[in-house]
């Protein structure tokens, strides 16, 4: 009886110290793998910014009223006049650089390179093609109020001087006579005299008067332009 307890005692001593170096163990284990893992997300991390160019676009040698708008692909990006150029920093690449003048567009296609600093400027594009556009007037909108028609006209100058244009508004009509209630045809006009400046619009109103009747009906107003 006596031998049992000591061996059932060095038993239970040996079992917990065996539990011991277990436990030992699983602590002071290290994953091998841990440093690489994070030193691969550190080095995809890092991220180079677009390769930025240097541009400006100016006007210089063109005179112009108003301040134009510089597009550069299909988004307005700021405006430049004939004493103020406009710079930009552009990614490398094909881009696509507009001035508009009233009517008139121009563009053009740059290639943007790292190390080249690109000047563009639309002065002599801009004189030649406003010197091809021709001066010209159209009707916006029209309105009657009663046996008066209301006439907006835009008149537009896109060359490079200022200039004196006429029009001539006429309007056919027809209406039925208050006296002999016979219906009756007729037409109105009225010449309208404007100075526009060079690269200008201007809307003028006017009146055009229908005879006293009623059922009045109308055709859209035509118009004739002369330009002196």
């Amino acid at each position: 009886m006596n031998l049992i307890v000591p061996c059932a005692l060095f038993m239970a001593i040996g079992c917990i110290l065996a539990a011991g170096c277990v436990a030992t163990t699983k602590k002071n284990t290290v994953d091998p793998f841990s440093n690489a893992s994070d030193n691969r997300f550190n080095t995809t991390n890092k991220s180079s910014s677009p390769v930025k160019v240097s541009m400006s676009v100016s006007i210089t040698g063109f005179s112009s009223p108003s301040d134009l708008s510089v597009v550069l692909d299909n988004k307005t990006v700021g405006s430049v006049n004939r004493t103020t150029h406009l710079d930009l920093m552009v990614s490398e690449g094909d881009h696509t650089v507009m001035i508009c003048a009233d009517s008139v567009c121009v563009h053009e296609n740059i290639t943007a390179r790292f190390g080249r600093y690109l000047n563009v400027d639309f002065s002599e594009q801009l004189h030649r093609e406003v010197a091809k556009a021709q001066p010209t007037a159209r009707i916006i909108q029209c309105d009657r109020n009663g046996n008066t028609l209301s006439v907006e006209v835009e008149f537009i100058n896109p060359s490079i001087k200022d200039i004196q244009m006429s029009a001539v508004v006429s309007c056919g009509y027809s209406y039925i006579d208050d006296r002999t209630n016979v219906k009756m045809g007729d037409s109105t006009r009225r010449v309208v005299v404007q100075n526009v400046r060079a690269g200008e619009r201007i809307t003028k109103r006017l009146d055009l008067n229908f005879a006293n009747g009623k059922s009045i009906n109308y055709d859209y107003p035509v118009l004739e332009l002369t330009v002196q």
